[in-house]
């Protein structure tokens, strides 16, 4: 088979090139400014997706572009090092690191191994159902990642999947995807949900209740979309369970029973801690504190000595600053969408797609929801909702639909995720697995196809029934 190499070097030497002309050749009818930033955002969307260099060089030379070109103010271009998105995968780290280093990941993946190890096809099944199942009770895909991911690589190592092999990769990307993607048809279970709930009250008073928004999302967003990533896992990453490994579940169980007292004494008190880490992520709409910050709190605890399990001198080996720079410039990039009025223009130029009134609603969906998608690749996931929000009644007058349905739209297009960079929280489970991201893109990419072409007409149907359309 031909490396795609050459083909990845063509793509980002034609966006090099066409970054230069947008520089030397501004868009008339606009400042040199919002040509620049496009060449900014070109090349760095070119980057992060063709990935011929790590994603967080790419990151460090969007943000050395924006600074010296002036496109941003640099409080607002490195906001997102003080986001809590930033401070959850930091955290997200710390957290992943006590569970396996206290053993207590190999105990769950122990205890919960004869229910899932009968079969691969159990096995994916049972670890999406545990990510979807926690999305109701845990308002964080990145807290849900860290508590499954380490489960599910001990799952993997049990029933003798290497690093690298089919199985590994079908445990690491199939909850890589169910710990994120089913949950944006849960309100309170994501960043860009609430970005778009609020952002939908603030401009129209229109306010989503929570099961109003479940009862439209989740049939087809949340359990249909969880079967298509269980069937599209099977195919990619097709796998065997080894029966030697899955029949030695119970000597493994009796070689943990018999670890020395220290060891289930730290696994203890780490099971405490991420309870109590857990409940309080559960109650965070009582008790008014971030998860980032209750996240912050437990890291602090797990570095300490004698009641932590980390420790304090391993802290830069627990935590991936790359992942850090890269995570920090994707919310830099679209804060300067935004600013830049890149975004205003893509969401003019969108409503110039729309098929009109005329068309017919199906179309309209269609369009809108598309729509929506394909912004959440420029302007990543979290950006779309102030990209598309304050438009939304001029979107109403093109398409004839009510407010509500443009508005809801825009969930079924930024569920639909194509590239990793788009959503932090992808990038930090595969991360933790220590799997190469770019065969997250075997998933995802089918994955968007399926959504497009069979999802969103269902979702469709489902809307026309329950009286939206």
């Amino acid at each position: 088979m031909l490396s795609n190499a050459p083909i990845k070097h063509i793509a980002v030497a034609m966006a090099f090139a066409g970054a230069m002309l947008l520089c030397v050749f501004p868009l008339d009818g606009y400042p040199a400014q919002f040509s620049y930033s496009a060449a900014v955002i070109l090349i760095t969307l070119v980057g992060w997706s063709m990935s011929l260099v790590p994603p967080f060089l790419t990151a460090l030379i969007f943000f050395a572009l924006s600074v010296i070109l002036n496109l941003l103010d640099p409080i607002l271009l490195f906001a997102g090092f003080g986001s809590t998105a930033v401070w959850l995968i930091i955290s997200g780290f710390v957290i992943g690191s006590a569970i396996a280093s206290s053993g207590l990941g190999n105990t769950l993946a122990s205890f919960i191994a004869p229910h899932l190890t009968g079969s691969y096809v159990r096995l994916i099944s049972g670890l999406v159902i545990s990510a979807v199942l926690l999305g109701f009770i845990m308002p964080s895909s990145i807290g849900r990642a860290v508590v499954l991911i380490p489960i599910g690589l001990a799952l993997a190592e049990q029933v003798g999947f290497a690093k690298g092999s089919n199985g590994r990769l079908g445990v690491v990307t199939a909850l890589t995807l169910a710990c994120n993607m089913p949950s944006f048809a849960v309100l309170p279970a994501n960043i860009p949900n609430m970005v778009f709930s609020g952002a939908s009250e603030t401009l129209f008073g229109i306010r989503f209740g929570y099961t109003e928004y479940l009862l439209l999302h989740f049939p087809v967003l949340g359990i249909l979309k969880s079967i298509a990533i269980v069937a599209i896992t099977l195919f990619v990453f097709p796998a065997k369970v080894n029966n030697v490994a899955s029949d030695n579940t119970s000597l493994l169980q009796e070689e943990d029973k018999a670890k020395d007292k220290a060891q289930k004494s730290i696994q203890k008190r780490v099971g405490v801690i991420l309870a109590i880490t857990l409940l309080l992520w559960v109650t965070d709409s009582v008790h008014g504190v971030s998860p980032a910050w209750v996240g912050l709190v437990t890291s602090i605890i797990l570095l300490m000595p004698r009641l932590g399990c980390v420790p304090a001198k391993s802290f830069n080996n627990s935590v991936d600053f790359g992942t850090i720079v890269f995570v920090a410039s994707a919310l830099g990039l679209g804060v300067l969408v935004n600013e830049s009025g890149i975004g205003a223009f893509l969401g003019k130029f969108f409503s110039g797609l729309l098929p009109g009134d005329t068309a017919g609603s199906f179309l309209n969906f269609m369009a809108l929801s598309i729509i929506a998608t394909l912004t959440g690749v420029i302007a990543t996931v979290p950006g779309v909702p102030t990209v598309l929000t304050p438009l939304a009644t001029d979107l109403v007058n093109a398409t004839g639909l009510s407010l509500p349905a443009v508005l809801m739209t825009q969930v079924v297009g930024f569920s639909t995720i194509i590239f990793p960079y788009q959503v932090a929280p992808l990038i930090l489970a595969m991360q933790m697995s220590k799997e190469p991201i770019g065969k997250l893109l075997k998933i995802s990419l089918p994955l968007a196809l399926v959504t497009v072409v069979f999802l969103m007409p269902l979702d469709y149907l489902w809307w026309v029934i329950l009286g939206w359309i």
